[in-house]
């Protein structure tokens, strides 16, 4: 069974930073273009970044300069650096990407989610 599973969530104060891991887990056959999303209470969801398989990165314009995507192919992991954090980030934070299932096929699935919150 293919999982997205997402850890290091936490509790962090304004301007502080965490990083955020996501490893794609079960019989796979490597990752292809993966990405974060947040939801914020009362809100929809939202993209935060991208990469693709060459390493492209994209960031939303509330998350660039502060949030750094990442992959590692050997690990099957994705990683988002997050500093400078904001109460504003506060959100669940979901991993997202195209996971190869067999030989030339690849599968979109969504990890359960981490927490993010940012106070003092």
């Amino acid at each position: 069974q293919v999982q997205l599973v997402a850890s290091g969530g936490g509790l962090v104060q304004p301007g502080g930073s965490l990083r955020l891991s996501c490893v794609a887990s079960g019989s796979i056959f490597g990752i292809y273009n993966m990405g974060w999303y947040r939801q914020a209470p009362g809100k929809e969801r939202e993209l935060v970044a991208t990469i693709t398989k060459g390493g492209n990165t994209n960031y939303s314009d509330s998350v660039k300069g502060r949030f750094t995507i990442s992959r590692d192919d050997a690990k099957n992991a994705v990683y988002l650096q997050m500093n400078s954090l904001k109460p504003e980030d506060t959100a669940v934070y979901y991993c997202n990407g195209d996971v190869g299932v067999a030989r030339g096929v690849a599968m979109n699935y969504w990890g359960k989610g981490t927490l993010v919150t940012v106070s003092s």
